[in-house]
């Protein structure tokens, strides 16, 4: 466990490498707290058992000790076999809406020979959607009455979306209620996938298409039955492995808001998606990069298995950097808003003005100002989160987020 003060523990928070197999992409692979940790003290974890398959299983914080785990608290929840050693998926985590999201991978190998992908009566290649609070059926776990393939016959209701390879990380991004999974390609493609958090039922492809590219398509459903990826990229400079993250919602860098941050496991590469769909690579860096993590501010965070060592995901434009006495010289008001905001400066005169949503577009835009008071009518924008930047003459600046109703 890491301390505020970013101190680790001597002891670890939950030690069970006895019940778990390691290498070639197998080990402890997922890790979620229920939303109600603070009050059950539950939290999930999705690993590979000693022979493989995989298990996902609850687990209780020590009633005694909060900074330790209970490992004689297991209780399991789902398991499937693994034909193979890699693609297992392993990423968690709780939706909106409550129920445990969990990604499997296709059963490994290469090309998904047994089409295990397309299966909807196989757990392989899917999103799986669990209400972990309600058990039935014999199940330590429920069925959400709205997943899409419940009552169909010849399918798992357990599933969300199918027609994946291997979706090495999925996160929620609920600000615009989308959910994103990056799926890891065969030998060419890299792809990003973005849908409403509600749309159920989703076939994303494999292993009829590599992203957009045909791959095996023997008895696939039409392409309109497909939904392709929202961005991707080749196997070039490198690049053979893609690493989900999040859409950055931290309260700290006004240029990053929006963007969905991932990264390239073998050429260090890390890249973002715009709203639009604009894919931008930002470099390549010395890490080998497996995951992304966010704290409680929403601040983004990339883990490097190779080093060993979790980076802070860093901007360029700091949100309340104080230029110009701003913290003593400025107003903005009332916040939150839902008809006009009002800016005031007592000092330095105000020369432009721009507004920026949370996916980072330019809402309001206005220059050559040059007064100490402005008021900006904002009825027309939608209810959300949005940052004002404010400009002086010399090009000094502050940005501060504003909220409307």
């Amino acid at each position: 466990m890491i301390q505020e003060d970013g101190t680790v523990n001597t002891n670890p928070f939950l030690d069970i490498s006895d019940k778990i197999s390691e290498g070639n992409e197998r080990g402890l692979l997922g890790l979620a707290f229920h939303p109600n940790y603070s009050d059950n003290g539950y939290f999930f974890v999705n690993y590979t058992k000693i022979n493989g398959n995989t298990q996902v299983s609850r687990f209780t914080v020590d009633s005694e000790n909060p900074e330790l785990a209970n490992p004689d608290s297991e209780l399991e929840i789902i398991g499937y076999n693994q034909p193979r050693a890699n693609h297992n998926g392993g990423a968690m985590a709780f939706g909106p809406d409550g129920f445990l999201y969990i990604s499997s991978g296709d059963g490994g190998e290469s090309g998904d020979v047994n089409n295990n992908a397309q299966n909807l009566n196989l757990l392989l290649g899917k999103i799986l959607r669990l209400d972990v609070d309600n058990f039935s059926n014999g199940n330590n776990y429920g069925i959400p009455a709205d997943n899409p393939f419940v009552g169909v016959q010849n399918t798992r209701p357990e599933i969300w979306a199918f027609g994946l390879r291997n979706p090495w990380r999925f996160s929620f991004d609920e600000v615009d209620n989308n959910l994103w999974i990056v799926d890891v390609g065969q030998t060419q493609i890299e792809e990003i996938n973005r849908q409403p958090i509600s749309e159920g039922g989703v076939n994303y492809g494999w292993r009829c298409y590599e992203g957009n590219l045909p791959f095996n398509t023997d008895d696939c459903p039409d392409q309109a039955e497909i939904t392709f990826p929202f961005a991707e990229y080749e196997h070039t400079d490198g690049n053979c492995s893609i690493s989900g993250g999040y859409v950055y919602r931290g309260s700290t860098y006004a240029d990053l808001q929006g963007l969905y941050f991932f990264a390239d496991y073998c050429s260090g590469m890390i890249g973002t998606v715009n709203g639009n769909g604009t894919l931008v690579n930002h470099g390549t860096y010395p890490g080998m990069w497996v995951s992304f993590g966010e704290d409680v501010n929403k601040e983004l965070f990339v883990v490097d298995i190779n080093g060993g060592k979790i980076y802070k995901i860093t901007g360029g434009d700091v949100i309340g950097t104080d230029n110009f006495n701003f913290d003593e010289d400025f107003q903005m008001f009332p916040n939150p808003a839902s008809e006009y905001i009002s800016l005031v400066t007592k000092k330095d005169s105000i020369n432009k003005i721009q507004v920026i949503d949370s996916r980072g577009r330019i809402v309001f835009f206005e220059v050559g100002i040059s007064t100490n008071e402005k008021q900006i009518p904002i009825s027309n924008l939608e209810a959300g989160i949005y940052f004002v930047q404010v400009f002086s003459p010399q090009g000094q600046s502050l940005t501060k987020k504003m909220i409307i109703h």
